[in-house]
């Protein structure tokens, strides 16, 4: 019987899939897309309906030919990459790519990577969805004609390598027009006075002064503020009326994608693209002990809030055993979702209720547990029933000043046992007090304090991700690579963990928003989703969209031509040269913006753009202990010693490929690059382990001998072919080498360093 061929995005996924199938399954990886637009050209015929011309990656071309090899051993093939928009379009390219192959080919979503739900999803193969990928492809031409329509133009009026994005540039006018809020801000004087007061019952407690004659207080001086607090010296403070009210604090919905980010960064300090990332891990699986690699978490890329009914079934017991009856709410909870969801996938959950954080944190890194014990939490702590307090409010009297008091008591603890509210402080707890009661000044008595008004807060990262979904702008699994390009085209840097927009990135959006004002607009770019989202749900032709779109924008294009360029004489700034005190100006070059003298070459001062250093991190140097940081060089950003130059240590570049180490010391496989750009492969117990390979290492059975797994070796001479790592076996194939896909880059090194 031929084997079913199952293709998924990862290895660490391909692995996961692997324990829960038998032997007459296949999984292999596809290492994410297999097919795009071509990065020399358009690749898109306006002409003829936006017709998209894909091209096979090149990275994947040998991943393809693998693939069409094991397409036409297999019986049939199961496509099992992500269940959202990318994932269905990773499954369109491939049943495109080896439909000649193989014409039994079917597609199943995987929610969750767990053996029931596998099994599951086996037994209820479909086919692909055809509005699902139209929307994927539609959101792909769009972005590839603002890419390469507006970028060209900003490369000739404003300067080389500039970049405009659909969200991308929608995301820094957030931060510029924030920028320039801040900037406008008029600050003012204001002041505020308390009372610390006793009643017949313990404790003292501060009440604030909210009223003057029925008015609200505005009191805007220290000399207006010294003169009541001298007329409240001789007042008698009376209480004259206690509110008293039990409320109910409900728990929050589980986790979307949004939520989690925001959470991640707020009490984790993750960027975004790094909670994206070990989450990702979290959903695809890793090795948990003696069970292997597990999926601890549903599918990360979801707005939605529902839940099903078996975990929260599962939920409802845990809780019960854990805590108390008490504890579970006589009916399950229902979260709303927003109008905009698509609710297609579940909420963000643990996958089983034996994957408590306490048990699985000897397998997982610092990172991995403390986002896994956030979701688990997050999620346990929404089937939780409500926190009741006690409310009391107290106004007190003084002459003719009103000051007010809250407090509040916890009368069950309920979600909060788990999950406490860390958005705000405490309440205060006042005292039992009857109205009428005549209270005394206590403590430090009356109090004034100078206050300022503040101008908005810089966006972090966090907020802006909380802003650009609010506003329907992007959705959640693109925020992190708009992060990550405005800082890699030097539009934003970052302040104290907050975005603040460079003299370029506020001369690029001005330059946008004042020839694109169709495209620039947030209204409109957020009604651009909803037709993505309505197109994904067959609601929407693609095409009218499509047309619809590029009509602006072509429109925009032949009058943005018309503006005076500005790539010559470089953009101007407010600052001056140090050395010469002309005009500084902000130019482009081969690797990025920089500011230069308005006299060169009279005077040859030029300063970097580039931001040198960025985030730190949890991690620790190996080498010294110091801490590592995320800097910024002309080629990107690296992870490097914050130590430096006493310490020189440079994070290389590394990819888990989930392949067990064949050295059996417990570690796996991990893709890494020298110092020079070259890959290798080598083990993640090294130095422990010095296994170390320059050939890619496929999950394919040795034949002959039966080994985990297959090298496969490009070089010049030989071609392409297939080896066992054993060298005591020897096997090989094809005995006669193809062709080479591409030539290697000739370097001085001959030994991978892992095995130095």
């Amino acid at each position: 019987m031929d084997k079913v061929l199952v293709i998924v995005e990862s290895p660490a996924k391909a692995k996961t899939i692997n324990r829960y199938l038998g032997p007459d399954y296949e999984v292999m990886a596809s290492m994410g897309h297999v097919r795009d637009l071509p990065k020399s050209k358009l690749g898109v015929d306006v002409e003829k309906n936006f017709e998209p011309q894909y091209v096979v990656i090149p990275e994947r071309l040998k991943v393809v030919a693998e693939l069409k090899k094991a397409a036409e051993k297999a019986g049939s093939i199961i496509l099992a990459a992500d269940p959202d928009r990318e994932g269905e379009a990773i499954c369109w390219h491939l049943s495109a790519l080896l439909e000649d192959a193989n014409k039994n080919i079917y597609r199943v979503m995987l929610h969750e990577i767990t053996k029931p739900a596998v099994e599951e999803a086996i037994q209820h193969m479909g086919k692909l969805d055809q509005n699902m990928f139209n929307a994927q492809q539609t959101r792909r031409i769009l972005d590839r004609l603002v890419g390469y329509l507006i970028s060209p133009l900003l490369w000739k009026k404003v300067g080389r390598g500039l970049s405009a994005g659909r969200v991308q540039s929608i995301a820094l006018r957030l931060i510029c027009e924030r920028e320039k809020e801040i900037k406008a801000f008029v600050t003012e004087e204001y002041w505020s006075i308390f009372a610390h007061l006793a009643a017949s019952n313990p404790p003292p407690f501060k009440a604030a002064l909210a009223k003057i004659d029925g008015k609200k207080a505005k009191i805007e001086d220290g000399k207006s503020a010294e003169a009541i607090v001298g007329e409240l010296k001789g007042a008698d403070f009376i209480l004259n009326k206690v509110k008293v009210q039990e409320k109910k604090k409900t728990p929050p919905p589980p986790y979307i994608t949004s939520t989690l980010q925001q959470d991640a960064f707020r009490l984790l300090h993750f960027p975004v693209k790094r909670t994206m990332f070990i989450a990702q891990k979290l959903y695809e699986g890793l090795s948990i002990g003696e069970r292997g690699p597990v999926g601890l978490i549903t599918y990360m890329r979801t707005d939605s809030v529902r839940v099903s009914n078996e975990a929260q079934a599962w939920a409802r017991k845990y809780i019960e055993q854990k805590y108390s009856a008490k504890h579970v709410p006589a009916k399950p909870h229902f979260y709303k979702n927003r109008s905009q969801a698509q609710d297609a996938h579940e909420a963000i959950r643990p996958t089983s209720p034996d994957l408590v954080p306490e048990a699985v944190k000897p397998y997982l890194k610092r990172e991995e547990f403390s986002l896994y014990q956030l979701i688990w939490n997050r999620f346990l702590a929404s089937q939780m029933s409500a926190a009741v307090v006690e409310e009391t409010a107290f106004e007190i009297t003084a002459s003719k000043y009103l000051f007010t008091a809250k407090g509040e008591v916890l009368k069950f603890a309920g979600y909060l046992s788990l999950y406490p509210n860390r958005e705000n402080s405490e309440k205060e707890t006042l005292p039992d007090a009857a109205a009428g009661e005549k209270l005394r000044l206590a403590g430090t008595g009356l109090e004034s304090k100078q206050n300022f008004t503040q101008p908005p807060p810089r966006y972090t990262e966090g907020t802006l991700v909380k802003e650009l979904e609010a506003k329907g702008i992007g959705r959640p699994s693109t925020y992190a690579p708009i992060i990550t390009t405005l800082q890699n085209r030097v539009y934003v840097v970052k302040d104290q963990g907050r975005f603040v927009p460079t003299d370029l990135g506020m001369f690029v959006t001005d330059f946008l928003v004042q020839n694109f004002p169709d495209l620039m607009e947030v209204k409109f770019t957020a009604q651009m989703e909803e037709e993505l989202d309505r197109i994904g749900e067959g609601g929407q032709d693609w095409l009218a969209s499509l047309k619809n779109y590029y009509e602006k924008l072509d429109k925009d294009l032949k009058e943005g031509m018309k503006v005076e360029s500005v790539a010559g004489t470089g953009i101007p700034t407010k600052e001056v040269c140090p050395k010469c005190g002309k005009p500084v100006m902000l130019k482009s070059g081969r690797f990025g913006p920089f500011k230069a003298c308005s006299g060169y070459p009279e005077c040859d001062f030029k300063e970097d753009m580039i931001k040198k250093e960025v985030t730190p991190l949890e991690e620790k140097c190996p080498v010294c202990g110091a801490q590592l940081v995320q800097r910024w060089g002309r080629f990107g950003s690296f992870i490097a010693c914050s130590d430096y130059p006493k310490c020189k240590y440079i994070k290389k570049e590394q990819t888990d490929t989930g392949i067990a180490c064949p050295n059996a010391c417990g570690g796996t496989i991990l893709k890494r690059k020298t110092r020079r750009g070259k890959f290798f492969y080598g083990c993640s117990h090294f130095p422990k382990c010095r296994f170390a390979t320059w050939d890619e290492p496929l999950t394919k059975p040795c034949p002959t001998c039966g080994k985990p797994f297959l090298l496969q070796k490009i070089s010049k001479k030989d071609g392409t072919y297939l080896h066992c790592w054993d060298e005591k076996c020897g096997y090989r194939d094809p005995a006669k080498p193809e062709p080479a896909l591409k030539k290697e880059k000739q370097t001085k090194e001959s030994v991978p360093p892992a095995a130095e």
